[in-house]
């Protein structure tokens, strides 16, 4: 099969995700281009740059594909002018509700309307957390095929092996308010350990400092399903999670990890310290919770119902 996929970046989240599954369909004989589109980094302009210039490309890419699969709505708009047989869309998280957190209400307005637009284009929809396909379901009544993001874990053999920092706790994520790093900032001085931020690091040294903490913090207000959990699981980290969006997916609270209340920084708070100092608790959740992603997110487990699916959908008339 030969694929376009559509990506705002190949790092990082849905990204990494985009970029984990064309390296493997690559593998198993697939042809993928991966389609870069530039966009004006200021925040209000950052999404609609990235649709209008993602358009023009789109018209001007006159290759034809099977498969178009893009991995965001703004990529949408580069998706429906692109030539394929089929195109399907990824959402990781509900958009329009991530806008109105993040923005202004006029841009929310206009990000709820892109978003009933881009989804029309698609002939398939797809989302790697059950709770995303169930707002979906409920808010603009759609069905989102549900297809998990793995972890290549071959990456992992190139981490070395690392010392544990005492009492170290890893932040993994994006500087910015839907992720809740303020949050963990405020109550910084009051844990008792240190606190390292990977917030621009690249993967191969986040994921050394990760392996060389004693646990994970995952702060967020709003989430989808957070690779950094799985990545986590599979170092053998525990995780401190908020029950948002798809994290209860993973964090299954006192088996795989801990789960706490968003904005509820005391209790944050609290179970980090007692966490730290619970080593029995620590080496049950980090057990607990690397059998869990050996044996449901891996590519070995996952790469096959892509195809599978991609498959079905070429079929389709």
């Amino acid at each position: 099969m030969k694929f376009l996929f559509i990506s705002p970046r190949y790092s990082g989240g849905i990204g990494g995700h985009a970029s984990m599954l064309a390296n493997q369909l690559q593998n198993s004989g697939h042809e993928v281009t991966k389609m870069k589109i530039s966009h004006i980094p200021i925040k209000n302009l950052k999404n609609p740059s990235f649709a209008i210039l993602g358009t023009l490309k789109g018209i001007i890419h006159r290759k034809n594909y099977d498969i178009v699969h893009a991995f965001n709505i703004p990529s949408g708009f580069a998706m429906h002018y692109a030539n394929g047989k089929k195109k399907i869309l990824s959402a990781h998280g509900v958009y329009s509700d991530q806008v109105k957190i993040l923005h202004s209400s006029a841009t929310s307005k206009i990000a709820t309307n892109a978003e009933l637009k881009v989804f029309s284009w698609a002939d398939r929809l797809t989302t790697d957390s059950k709770i995303t396909k169930e707002e979906y379901n409920k808010k603009l009544n759609l069905n989102f095929e549900y297809l998990p993001s793995p972890i290549d874990t071959e990456m992992f053999k190139k981490i070395p092996d690392v010392d544990k920092s005492s009492n170290q706790i890893a932040y993994v994520g994006r500087d910015s308010f839907e992720k809740g790093i303020d949050i963990l900032k405020n109550i910084e001085s009051k844990i008792n350990g240190t606190v390292v931020y990977c917030v621009d690091k690249p993967w191969h040294e986040t994921m050394k400092i990760l392996k060389s903490s004693i646990l994970l913090a995952v702060p967020s207000r709003m989430e989808s399903l957070p690779s950094v959990i799985k990545e986590a699981f599979y170092l053998k980290i525990p995780v401190i999670a908020t029950s948002v969006g798809g994290i209860p997916e993973l964090v299954k609270n006192n088996e795989t990890g801990l789960l706490t209340e968003p904005e509820n920084s005391e209790l944050l708070l609290k179970k980090i310290n007692e966490l730290l100092d619970d080593k029995s608790l620590q080496q049950k959740l980090s057990l607990n919770a690397f059998d869990f992603v050996t044996r449901d997110f891996t590519w070995e487990k996952i790469l096959p119902k892509y195809i599978q699916f991609y498959e079905n959908i070429l079929k389709i008339n």
